[in-house]
């Protein structure tokens, strides 16, 4: 679990595709370096989350270490576009005594998303993303929360629909401390949608579901009657 309140902004220095090495496990590997401030306390198998995705920590030393990166990951995140000397927002799992400053973080990125425009609003920037499962659009609401790259952030504006976008607003001091204000238009971020949305849309069809007897729900059935009465009411008129 992580609270969205990047760290620190790491560099990587490889990735390798077919990391044959103990620590690589023949699969891809991502080593990161530039980040000794996070891994005084660091231990093997610690979780750190690299632009917002939970990866597993396989080597360190004073100054770097390295995660593996499963096939799924790949597919799902921007890491395999990744290149030596790009920058990564990174944060390490939740302790004990840690502030939830941001909001929860699982880590477990949905999709990516597309940078369509960055705009200057005095000395802070718009970013409108378009998620490439447009989908999740569902889960999103203004003034909300959203997780890209790994940064807890606030929604500022949403549209819905296969064209559907939404914004977020970054201040000058988050500009700083994430990679996202350095991306340009047609750059992808990651995106995690706040799980609590899907949690409830589970909640609330597991409901109805079971009240109907697997038949169709309440919902279902009120929007075929609307449905229904518009169209008399349009063949009325003809």
């Amino acid at each position: 679990m992580f609270t969205g309140l990047v760290e620190k902004v790491g560099t990587v220095s490889a990735l390798d595709a077919l990391d044959t090495s103990a620590s690589g496990g023949g699969g891809t590997s991502l080593t990161i370096t530039d980040c000794a401030e996070i891994l005084h306390d660091v231990q093997l198998g610690d979780s750190i989350a690299v632009n917002g995705t939970c990866l597993t920590v396989t080597t360190f030393d004073a100054t770097s270490f390295k995660v593996g990166v499963a096939p799924e990951t790949l597919r799902r995140t921007n890491l395999g576009s990744l290149v030596a000397g790009s920058k990564v927002n990174l944060e390490r799992a939740v302790s004990a005594s840690t502030r939830m400053g941001g909001h929860f973080v699982q880590g477990h990125v949905d999709s990516t998303a597309e940078i369509l425009s960055v705009t200057p609003d005095g000395n802070a920037l718009t970013f409108r993303f378009q998620p490439r499962d447009r989908k999740l659009l569902r889960y999103v609401v203004e003034k909300g929360f959203i997780t890209i790259d790994g940064a807890s952030l606030t929604i500022t504006a949403v549209k819905d629909g296969q064209d559907g976008w939404f914004e977020v607003m970054l201040i000058a001091y988050t500009q700083e401390r994430v990679v996202t204000a350095a991306k340009k238009p047609g750059d992808e971020v990651n995106v995690e949608i706040d799980m609590v949305g899907k949690y409830v849309e589970k909640t609330v069809a597991a409901y109805f579901d079971e009240k109907t007897n697997g038949q169709a729900n309440v919902l279902d059935k009120m929007v075929s009657k609307l449905v229904e009465e518009k169209l008399q009411q349009s063949k009325s008129t003809l």
